[in-house]
């Protein structure tokens, strides 16, 4: 599957108990930056697409931009700025 987002937003991968993925969330939300959130334990094949972005790791949260490119553990700065 494709999650490459639209233009303008992202794709955020995640878990229903990180603390990071609620604080990139709300932040987002605040900045009006829209997002689709997978939840990689829900998700058939997610982990191990974020594993494969990251070393191997399962590090949430992961996020994918619309040019392709990832990042982990973005900030919500970072995050605006790419999307810009």
């Amino acid at each position: 599957m494709d999650y490459t987002p639209a233009a303008g937003t992202i794709t955020m991968f995640s878990t229903s108990w990180c603390g990071y993925c609620a604080r990139l969330k709300s932040q987002l939300d605040k900045q009006g930056i829209g997002y689709t959130e997978v939840n990689i334990e829900e998700v058939d094949g997610t982990a191990e697409l974020v594993a494969s972005l990251n070393g191997g790791n399962q590090t949430v949260p992961t996020v994918i931009f619309p040019d392709g490119t990832s990042a982990t553990n973005p900030s919500a700065h970072e995050v605006a700025t790419r999307l810009s």
